[in-house]
Formats: C-alpha cells, structure tokens, sequence
C-alpha cells in the first residue's frame, strides 16, 4: 500500500496535464484528463494520481491525513504565471483613468508616467517596503489559483536600485507558499538621465549590474525589453549574451508595441521564452518554433492597455509554437492577479479553446521557466500544487464568479 497523509478525493474530474513539456502544435490541448478521480500526496509530493476507485485499494491513509472531498468539482494543476513585474512601490492607477479617456501608452509615458514614474517611486523605496507593498499582491494571486510565479526586476534601473529589488523578491520566496523564480530586468527602459547615452546605460546593465547580480545569485534570468523607442535588437543581444556569461538564461519582452526585431533575436540566442508577441508574424513565429522559444502571451496587458488586439494565438499554435499565458501584473498596464481572467481573454480574444488555455498556464507555463519537473502537473513524484474548480471544467472561464474552491501548495491547503 502506498503511505499518503493528503488526499482529494472523489474528483468528478482531474485535469493532469501530466507529459512531456512543453505542448505545441495539436499537443497544445492535450490536458490528459482522468474522470472520477483522486490525487494523494505524501510529505508534500504526490504518490497517487488516478481512479477514485483504485485509490481506495492502493493507497493507506495516516491517521492525521487530511481528506478533501471533490465531488462535484474538477482539480487542475496549480496555476504558473510566468511573466509578473509584482514588486515595486508607487501608484500608477491615475493613468489608468487617463487611458480610458483616450490617451495613448506612448502619449503617458512622453508626459512623465509609464515605467519610469515607478522607477522614482521604486528608488525611493527600501527593500522591506518593497516586501510589504508585494505581499498583498502575491496573496491575491495564490488566492485566485497561482502556485508558482516568475518576477522581475527592472524599477530600479541602477546597480542598488536593482539590486534591492532581487533581494526583495528573494525575500519574499523564503515567507511565503507561491514559488518564485527571480528576473533580472536592469533593461526594461533608459533612464531620463541616460537618454542621451544609451550605449553608456548599456555598458552599466553588462559590466556593472549583471556581475553584481551574478555575485550574489539573485537571479535565474535576465529579460529585456526589446521594443521601438527602447532597446533595439543588437542592444538586447549583447545584454543577453552577458548575461548568458553571467550564469543568467535569456528570456525577452518581443513584438509587444510593433514588429521591432524581438522574436528574431529570441529565436538567434535561444531564449526560453518570449512575451508578448502582439505583431509578431508567420515567419518569425517559424522561427520560434525552430529554435524552441515557448511565446508567453499576455492578453490581460493588451487589454488593458487597449491595444486593439491580441498576440495570435491561434497562427502560432498551428505553426508548432508552443504557447504559454502568463498575466504580466505591473502597476501599469497588469492590473489582474487572475490567471483565469487570462484564460478566458485567452478563449475569447484569442481563439484558444479552454484545453490549449489550461496547458498554457500550467505545464508550458512551467516549462517557460524550466519548472516543468516540479510545476504545471499532477504526476507522480511532483509536489502536489492543485486548484480545486468548483464544477465542471468550463467554470475557469466564468469571470467574477468565485470558481476557486481551494488551492493546494505541496500537499497543504493554503487558500
């Protein structure tokens, strides 16, 4: 018999999106679903995943065990939101009322807003209440189903500034249950003081702040923003290579605003993932597909920021990209912590059908980040991080209702 002091029972169904990782092409979809079913874990990790009625002959529960019954709902993997710039200090909400009256991402950021307003904010700000400003945001993410998260740096824009950010986010992953994987961002905008000599802000990203980062092991990743008006394609391959040097694996924001070059360097420096993608087109999406760059999308920031239109989904899909959604939260243009809001614009905005938007945000999700041995599904040997759905699989996408009956984080119910 097989030990376990964890068990959901009685599932009406268990979406494990269990194989491999990630999911492209017709494989996208494939959420490897068991009806009637149980997940139980032992000591966090899972030892059981199958039939509610083999369970009941192949697995001993401990006297202390806690039993959650799932009858009449559906269990899916916890959710992995890839792509958060969760920690910074300020309030950009203004520019929200702003936006809805009619002005425009490159009309904000002209007047003053946009990153660099959190930049001053986030100077000013020290590390503890960096933590306590993010705390509540990371809350409610685990409290809508997100059990693995990636942050970003990119506030601080000066060796300190950046420093102090990872050092939060490093802070954070030790007092809290969502798993965090930190992202070097030193390139997510130019100073206002270095307008005028980018090369010397470049040279201070690769030769100052990447070994700073490096020497302290702050970081897993180092991302760019690679976008008209910020770091062109030959400024972000150089970024990206030191920070390959610097033991930190590339990933990219790429073709968010126009066709700016950011997926072709993706694919030339073999990044794990690139975000956005909002223009990116048939060819370029070929050669993501070849090189293996999984597209992280976010349309919760393009709707937000109203941009008119989605990443598309679809066509990447269908030429073999493997996709992943992610909610990009930022006091900007991320106002959702909801990794089923960003499903279901996923469905609706973006043609995606309810399977491919599961895969997306849990076992690609993780495979985004290289977590896909121990996030992003229910299989055996691998912490058991669950959301329970209350009712059937198509609750995910009902907006503002209250679909999350429980969330599970190695084996212990923490929401």
């Amino acid at each position: 018999m097989i030990t376990a002091d964890f068990l959901i029972d009685q599932a009406d169904l268990i979406a494990t999106c269990a194989g491999p990782a990630p999911r492209a092409g017709a494989a996208q979809g494939a959420i490897a679903a068991i009806p009637h079913a149980a997940v139980a874990s032992f000591e966090g990790r899972i030892v059981f995943v199958g039939r509610a009625e083999d369970c009941r002959h192949e697995v001993s529960l401990r006297p202390d065990a806690t039993v959650l019954d799932a009858h009449g709902r559906t269990v899916v993997p916890g959710f992995v939101d890839p792509h958060t710039h969760l920690v910074f200090a300020g309030d950009r909400r203004d520019e929200l009322q702003r936006r809805l009256a009619g002005a425009t991402y490159a009309e904000i950021a002209a007047g003053g807003g946009g990153i660099v307003k959190t930049v001053a904010a986030t100077r000013a700000a020290s590390q503890s209440e960096l933590v306590a400003v993010a705390r509540p945001r990371l809350a409610a993410m685990l409290a809508h189903g997100t059990t693995t998260a990636e942050v970003k740096s990119g506030y601080g824009l000066d060796v300190e500034s950046e420093l102090k950010m990872l050092r939060a986010i490093r802070q954070l992953a030790e007092e809290q249950p969502v798993a965090l994987s930190a992202t070097f961002m030193g390139a997510h905008e130019y100073p206002v003081d270095y307008r005028d000599r980018r090369a010397e802000y470049v040279s201070l990203v690769t030769r100052e702040m990447l070994p700073a980062v490096a020497r302290e092991g702050l970081a897993e990743w180092c991302d760019v923003f690679c976008e008209q008006g910020v770091f062109t394609p030959d400024e972000s391959k150089a970024i990206l290579r030191e920070g390959l040097a610097c033991g930190l694996k590339p990933r990219i924001h790429a073709d968010e605003l126009a066709l700016s070059g950011g997926s072709a360097v993706a694919a030339d420096i073999g990044a794990r993932s690139a975000d956005h993608l909002i223009f990116v087109d048939e060819a370029h999406a070929d050669r993501l597909a070849a090189a293996g760059v999984v597209a992280t999308l976010l349309p919760a920031a393009a709707f937000f920021l109203k941009l008119g239109r989605f990443a598309p989904a679809r066509m990447l899909i269908e030429r073999g990209v493997a996709v992943a959604l992610a909610t990009d939260l930022n006091p900007g243009g991320g106002f959702t912590p909801s990794m089923t809001f960003v499903m279901a614009l996923a469905c609706f905005g973006m043609n995606m059908t309810l399977e491919e938007a599961l895969v997306a945000s849990t076992i690609n999700a993780a495979a985004s980040l290289d977590r896909q041995d121990v996030a992003g599904s229910l299989e055996v040997g691998k912490p058991l991080d669950a959301v329970v759905v209350n009712g059937p699989l198509s609750e995910l996408v009902r907006v503002g209702a209250p679909v999350i009956g429980a969330v599970i984080k190695n084996g212990c119910v923490v929401a």
